[in-house]
């Protein structure tokens, strides 16, 4: 079954290049040229990890089917990365094939997050805690109940200077964690 025309037909649906597709599979943009043309043949568990970055899965990319738009998520349905001074949760499964890509983002006493600049737009809106938003040119204290929206032009860095937890619902359009 030639793979690689499907695949590359995804990847520029989602507006990605090779080499945005290479860093979110963390497999090298020769590579992918390669399956692309059906040069070579990946692995499963590769095609599971190009996939995961083009936001699906093996039975969704061979269904024959179309499936009904699932809306409703749970916690048993999100993907946590615990990191030493946070933890990232995707919400929405497989959020890459989106528009926009949800987070919850717990930063532990003393975490901090930094997001390299991309193209797009950040919203975060604080649900617990409080945290210092560090711009380029100014420092921002955001509390729970506060909001930001921000270009995502620039890095920038979230810091939990307090004593307890802070998680903020962040938002990117389009997909950058």
């Amino acid at each position: 079954m030639e793979i690689g025309n499907r695949l590359r037909q995804r990847r520029q649906a989602m507006g990605l290049t090779l080499e945005e597709l290479a860093s979110r599979s963390e497999l090298t943009k020769g590579f992918l040229s390669q399956v692309e043309r059906d040069l070579t043949s990946p692995s499963i568990s590769t095609l599971e990890d190009i996939l995961e970055a083009l936001g699906t899965t093996l039975p969704e990319f061979f269904s024959r089917q179309q499936e009904k738009t699932r809306v409703v998520f749970t916690a048993p349905d999100w993907f946590t990365d615990e990191q030493e001074g946070y933890t990232i949760d995707w919400v929405i499964p497989n959020a890459q094939k989106n528009d926009m890509e949800p987070i919850l983002l717990t930063l532990k006493p003393g975490g901090c997050y930094e997001m390299n600049a991309h193209e797009g737009q950040e919203f975060g809106y604080v649900l617990q805690g409080s945290a210092k938003l560090e711009l380029p040119e100014q420092k921002l204290t955001i509390s729970r109940g506060s909001a930001f929206y921000l270009e995502g032009a620039a890095s920038h860095v979230l810091r939990n200077t307090g004593g307890s937890k802070t998680v903020i619902l962040w938002v990117t359009t389009p997909p950058a964690f």
